[in-house]
Protein backbone atom coordinates (compact mmCIF):
# COMPACT_ATOMS: atom_id res chain seq x y z
CA UNK A 1 0.00 0.00 0.00
CA UNK A 2 1.14 3.42 -0.65
CA UNK A 3 1.83 5.96 1.89
CA UNK A 4 -0.81 7.68 -0.39
CA UNK A 5 -3.92 5.92 0.08
CA UNK A 6 -2.89 5.05 4.03
CA UNK A 7 -5.45 6.37 6.39
CA UNK A 8 -4.14 7.86 9.21
CA UNK A 9 -4.99 5.81 12.23
CA UNK A 10 -6.91 7.39 15.59
CA UNK A 11 -4.35 7.35 18.70
CA UNK A 12 -4.50 5.36 22.02
CA UNK A 13 -5.97 8.88 23.11
CA UNK A 14 -8.06 9.64 20.25
CA UNK A 15 -9.65 5.96 20.07
CA UNK A 16 -10.44 6.21 23.97
CA UNK A 17 -12.16 9.59 23.49
CA UNK A 18 -14.24 7.96 20.37
CA UNK A 19 -15.62 5.11 23.04
CA UNK A 20 -16.16 7.19 25.76
CA UNK A 21 -17.78 9.80 23.94
CA UNK A 22 -20.17 6.70 22.41
CA UNK A 23 -21.35 6.14 26.00
CA UNK A 24 -25.09 6.83 26.03
CA UNK A 25 -26.80 9.05 28.78
CA UNK A 26 -28.07 7.03 32.01
CA UNK A 27 -25.02 4.29 31.35
CA UNK A 28 -21.48 4.05 32.81
CA UNK A 29 -18.44 2.52 32.04
CA UNK A 30 -15.63 1.18 34.03
CA UNK A 31 -12.30 2.41 33.23
CA UNK A 32 -11.07 -0.71 32.49
CA UNK A 33 -14.18 -1.66 30.30
CA UNK A 34 -13.54 1.99 28.23
CA UNK A 35 -9.31 0.67 27.68
CA UNK A 36 -10.82 -3.29 26.77
CA UNK A 37 -13.03 -1.19 24.00
CA UNK A 38 -11.14 1.04 22.82
CA UNK A 39 -8.62 -2.06 22.17
CA UNK A 40 -5.90 -1.49 25.02
CA UNK A 41 -6.90 -3.97 27.47
CA UNK A 42 -5.39 -3.45 30.76
CA UNK A 43 -4.61 0.31 30.29
CA UNK A 44 -7.53 2.03 32.99
CA UNK A 45 -5.00 4.39 34.11
CA UNK A 46 -4.41 5.74 30.79
CA UNK A 47 -8.27 6.24 30.53
CA UNK A 48 -7.90 8.63 33.22
CA UNK A 49 -4.81 10.09 31.90
CA UNK A 50 -6.60 10.77 28.46
CA UNK A 51 -9.71 12.11 29.83
CA UNK A 52 -7.56 14.62 31.78
CA UNK A 53 -5.86 15.65 29.00
CA UNK A 54 -9.28 15.85 26.51
CA UNK A 55 -10.01 19.17 25.20
CA UNK A 56 -13.15 21.23 26.17
CA UNK A 57 -14.78 21.65 22.54
CA UNK A 58 -14.95 17.67 22.80
CA UNK A 59 -17.43 17.60 25.25
CA UNK A 60 -16.93 13.95 26.38
CA UNK A 61 -19.40 12.30 29.23
CA UNK A 62 -16.43 12.12 31.44
CA UNK A 63 -18.77 11.63 34.27
CA UNK A 64 -20.07 8.14 32.86
CA UNK A 65 -16.88 7.03 33.56
CA UNK A 66 -16.38 5.12 36.73
CA UNK A 67 -14.04 2.55 38.45
CA UNK A 68 -14.43 -1.24 38.36
CA UNK A 69 -16.36 -1.41 41.57
CA UNK A 70 -18.71 1.07 40.52
CA UNK A 71 -17.52 3.67 42.50
CA UNK A 72 -16.30 7.31 41.57
CA UNK A 73 -12.95 7.60 41.49
CA UNK A 74 -12.44 11.21 42.61
CA UNK A 75 -12.00 11.39 46.55
CA UNK A 76 -15.34 11.54 48.45
CA UNK A 77 -15.95 15.51 49.29
CA UNK A 78 -13.86 16.85 46.88
CA UNK A 79 -15.36 18.93 44.18
CA UNK A 80 -15.01 16.63 41.39
CA UNK A 81 -16.43 13.81 43.21
CA UNK A 82 -19.74 16.44 43.70
CA UNK A 83 -19.40 17.34 40.12
CA UNK A 84 -19.88 13.52 38.38
CA UNK A 85 -21.95 12.99 41.25
CA UNK A 86 -24.60 15.63 40.27
CA UNK A 87 -24.34 14.48 36.20
CA UNK A 88 -24.88 10.80 36.72
CA UNK A 89 -27.87 11.81 39.46
CA UNK A 90 -28.80 14.28 36.75
CA UNK A 91 -29.24 11.63 33.91
CA UNK A 92 -31.25 9.19 36.28
CA UNK A 93 -28.44 7.07 37.76
CA UNK A 94 -28.72 6.73 41.35
CA UNK A 95 -25.53 7.00 42.81
CA UNK A 96 -25.57 6.12 46.62
CA UNK A 97 -22.21 6.29 49.21
CA UNK A 98 -20.52 7.74 46.08
CA UNK A 99 -21.48 3.76 43.92
CA UNK A 100 -23.65 3.02 40.86
CA UNK A 101 -25.38 0.12 40.72
CA UNK A 102 -23.17 -1.59 37.67
CA UNK A 103 -25.81 -4.67 37.21
CA UNK A 104 -28.39 -2.08 36.31
CA UNK A 105 -26.38 0.67 34.74
CA UNK A 106 -23.41 -1.00 33.14
CA UNK A 107 -22.91 0.31 29.38
CA UNK A 108 -22.59 -3.33 27.40
CA UNK A 109 -22.64 -2.14 23.76
CA UNK A 110 -23.56 -4.80 21.48
CA UNK A 111 -20.86 -5.97 19.30
CA UNK A 112 -22.06 -4.54 16.20
CA UNK A 113 -22.15 -1.07 17.74
CA UNK A 114 -18.45 -1.77 18.40
CA UNK A 115 -17.73 -2.79 15.01
CA UNK A 116 -20.00 -0.29 13.37
CA UNK A 117 -19.34 2.68 14.94
CA UNK A 118 -15.53 2.69 16.02
CA UNK A 119 -13.03 2.95 13.33
CA UNK A 120 -10.54 0.64 14.63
Amino acid sequence: MSSSTATTKPSPQQRIWQVVAMIPEGKVASYGKVADYAGLPGRARYVSRALKLAPDNLQLPWHRVINAQGKIAFAKDTEPFREQRYLLRNEGIPVNHGRVALSEFEWRPDLATLVLCLPF
